[in-house]
Parts: C-alpha cells; sequence; structure tokens
C-alpha cells in the first residue's frame, strides 16, 4: 500500500468513526468537496500535509491521530 491509498482509507475510517460524510467533511473542513472526492476516489495522488492538517481540524483530531493507524505501518516505498 503507498501514502496515498493509506490516506484514502483513513479519511473513509475516521469519517465512519466519527459517524460523517466525506461530504459533510468537507463543509467542516473547508476544503472543496471536489477536492476530498478527489483524495477519496484515488484520482489525487500527493495529498499534502496542510491538507491533512484542515481534514484533521473538520474531525476534530490531531495530526497524531490520524496517522496513528497500521494503514501506516507498512507502506511501499514510492519512487518518484
Amino acid at each position: 500500500m503507498n501514502i496515498g491509498e493509506a490516506t484514502r482509507l483513513r479519511i473513509i475510517e475516521l469519517c465512519r468513526e466519527k459517524g460523517i460524510t466525506v461530504n459533510k467533511l468537507s463543509t467542516l473542513c473547508g476544503i472543496t468537496q471536489s477536492t476530498l472526492n478527489n483524495i477519496i476516489c484515488g484520482r489525487n495522488k500527493g495529498t499534502t500535509i496542510s491538507t491533512i492538517k484542515k481534514i484533521c481540524d473538520g474531525l476534530e483530531i490531531n495530526i497524531r491521530e490520524f496517522f496513528k493507524s497500521k494503514l501506516f505501518d507498512d507502506l511501499d516505498q514510492e519512487i518518484i
């Protein structure tokens, strides 16, 4: 799994835990619905830390909590 896939799955997981839709999250974090949908659908391969911070703010968690998941434990090395 790469970082983009792990990030996408983590956002979905956190939305389920919080009982909100991805569309509701876009409103809460101030990211356009299309941008968040691009992340979730895998079209956005390089989500910035700044965007993840906004998502965390919308979810009312900190960045440490976002990355505290087994999804990020064994990521494939990415060659750009």
